[in-house]
């Protein structure tokens, strides 16, 4: 009988809610593409632009009139920390598309600072994101994407963009920032999908 060290057979995960190859945290890294955006709230604007040109749009105070939901989720980044258990408050995107008429089957999503991030739109609806303004009981910081970042914690945290401003509505698929310089188009952490090829 053959006998299997622990090297060999690797170490299994020390939590089933983190995916492979991730690490858990307790504090939250601040990672960003650039410069930290700086928007005040009464400047603050967000808009779902349909493929036809059909522009949603609602200010801060707008927002805060929908109904809002606390929803607690794990975070899983790119870079193999993981965060379980965050808190947020924020509007679900299946509200924001209710009044929406769309046969668009993609998304790209912008952020004040130039940031984009693609996703099928089927991943914004069902209750799998929000826009978040509020963290752990507080005004959600601007280094963790205030006044309001789109939250979306079953993939990998780059497509949770920080300081969102609107969502286009398009029939074909267009590359973000990320994906354009060689991360994976989807992201599914419990795939490790990171990066081309994975």
């Amino acid at each position: 009988m053959g006998v299997v060290s622990r090297g060999f057979a690797g170490r299994g995960r020390s939590d089933p809610k983190l995916p492979p190859g991730q690490y858990l945290t307790k504090d939250f890294p601040v990672l960003s593409a650039g410069p930290t955006p700086r928007v005040d709230t009464d400047r603050w604007a967000f808009a779902i632009t349909a493929e036809t040109g059909q522009e949603h749009s609602w200010n801060w105070a707008q927002l805060h009139q929908l109904p809002s939901e606390t929803v607690t989720v794990d975070l899983h980044c790119v870079t193999k920390w993981s965060k379980l258990g965050t808190v947020w408050e924020g509007v679900s995107l299946d509200t924001l598309m209710a009044g929406v008429e769309s046969a668009a089957d993609h998304a790209l999503v912008h952020s004040y600072g130039g940031y984009t991030t693609n996703l099928p739109l089927e991943d914004l609806l069902d209750g799998q994101a929000w826009l978040a303004y509020r963290y752990d009981g507080t005004d959600l910081e601007p280094e963790h994407g205030g006044p309001v970042r789109l939250l979306v914690p079953h993939l990998y945290l780059w497509k949770s963009a920080k300081w969102v401003r609107g969502i286009q509505l398009l029939l074909d698929d267009h590359p973000g920032f990320w994906e354009s310089l060689g991360y994976h188009n989807y992201g599914d952490p419990w795939r490790e999908q990171r990066y081309w090829g994975d």
